[in-house]
């Protein structure tokens, strides 16, 4: 029976925890630290970057926490990488990984790439052969918004990357892939499963699932989150996964945080529409027949995954171009905080209005009075002072830049007690709007090569 495989996830998001993929490493004797960066925001920054630059494209972070790993790997040899760093250029990920291994004495380690998610250059020829890539909301067509859209990828599964290490891969850099197939392709690579077996699947598609964001299933965002000690030096988590499917969360000894059946059973449900059928590329998990038992010390074992045979689709993640936007924020403080705020926010865009601007859409909070989330906490008492927030979008640029030049305004030509206004004008960004859809698994061919 092969041994049982221990996967740590040292990062949840581009932009997580830089230290957290280092202190895993060394607290945790991994056979396999897993860093995810992607999210659908994430593949549209990347994209719009490499439209600017061929050369980037990918999350630069990954870099820097290869560099402070370096240590690790040259004292722990069978330590292995997974991550979708790569994003829209998984190869220029890997050409600048491959110096940081060469400069660190780690020549030897060998780097694969998966790609093949990225359809955008294929989009036209797509279309052209029936494939809509219908909204899975609205079930429009993808035409119509064609000419501007930024990003297309296929979250790909788990195979490519028990492939990469199957020829020897050290470290797997992917672009698009389900967030859990990099727990999932290092345990069907290691205990040998075949890609039908399905109950296996779906424990080591749970066991993915509940490390791929980081400290969540260690304390962070927990209901109980008072009760997590020393949750400043959260430890990240680590999936044991056995054989037959069954894994057991964790965290390194001596750090903070919490795993419990409460931090697990929120993690396992976070992101899950159907919980009875959890769409992978790889299986379809079903969430409601797992079992979670407390086995104390910060461990809690999950059993009796059951999974059925994957769609035929691969889901795809489109970014277009929308417009533009812009958000600003005021104190306003003294009686009537919130009234005042949201009087003022109305002053604002009634003199725009009196300018010759109006607004595609336009939104004022009075952060602080419970606008953040309307009717969801109940708010008591008149707040002594609120944060005023003021955010436009449109399809004209000129029209966003101009709404940017009223907030200042208000500091004298609005209600008393209006502060706040050292962080000069508010930014213009660009907004890039999210098309999710789906694809024939029979259109996409995943590559990988050893680079």
């Amino acid at each position: 029976m092969p041994r049982t495989v221990k996967i740590g996830n040292g990062c949840g998001f581009w932009g997580d925890n830089l230290d957290a993929p280092v202190e895993l490493a060394c607290r945790a004797h991994l056979d396999y630290l897993t860093l995810e960066y992607l999210a659908e925001l994430t593949m549209s920054i990347l994209a719009v970057q490499r439209q600017k630059d061929p050369q980037t494209g990918f999350a630069t972070d990954f870099l820097d926490v290869l560099e402070r790993l370096a240590p690790q790997l040259l004292a722990q040899p069978n330590l292995k990488i997974v991550t979708n760093a790569g994003g829209m250029n998984p190869a220029g990920c890997a050409a600048k990984a491959n110096a940081i291994l060469e400069k660190n004495g780690l020549e030897n380690r060998r780097i694969a790439v998966v790609t093949g998610d990225d359809l955008l250059p294929r989009m036209d020829e797509l279309i052209a052969t029936g494939h809509a890539f219908a909204h899975l909301d609205t079930g429009e067509p993808l035409a119509t918004v064609r000419d501007r859209v930024v990003s297309a990828n296929a979250y790909l599964g788990a195979q490519p990357i028990a492939e990469a290490l199957q020829l020897g891969a050290d470290i797997v850099i992917t672009g698009r892939v389900a967030d859990a197939a990099l727990t999932v392709g290092p345990a069907a690579f290691e205990h040998g499963w075949k890609w039908n077996e399905w109950h296996r699947l779906a424990g080591a598609t749970v066991a993915g699932h509940l490390i791929e964001c980081g400290a969540q299933v260690t304390g962070g965002l927990w209901c109980n989150w008072q009760e997590a000690p020393d949750l400043a030096n959260v430890g990240y988590p680590i999936a044991e996964v056995d054989a037959d499917g069954t894994c057991r969360i964790a965290k390194p000894p001596g750090t903070g945080g919490s795993v419990d059946i409460e931090t697990v059973g929120e993690q396992l449900l976070y992101e899950v529409g159907d919980p009875a059928a959890y769409l992978t590329p790889d299986v379809v998990a079903d969430f409601t027949s797992v079992k979670l038992n407390d086995r104390g010390n910060d461990l809690v074992e999950v059993t009796s995954p059951k999974g059925r045979p994957a769609t035929d689709s691969y889901k795809v993640s489109i970014a277009y171009r929308d417009g533009y936007a812009s958000a600003g924020t005021l104190v306003i403080f003294g009686p009537d905080a919130a009234g005042k705020a949201r009087r003022a926010g109305a002053m604002l865009l009634d003199r725009l209005k009196r300018a010759g601007y109006k607004y595609a859409h336009t939104n004022i909070e009075a952060l602080g009075a419970g606008d953040c989330v309307p009717g969801v906490v109940p708010t008591r008492g008149d707040p002594a002072e609120v944060v005023l927030r003021v955010a436009v979008r449109d399809p004209r640029r000129a029209a966003v830049e101009r709404f940017t030049k009223e907030f200042a305004p208000l500091v004298t030509s609005g209600p008393p007690g209006t502060t706040g206004y050292t962080t000069g004008r508010p930014p213009v960004r660009e907004v890039f709007a999210y098309w999710p859809a789906l694809v024939a698994k029979a259109a996409v061919t995943a590559t990988v090569r050893l680079v």
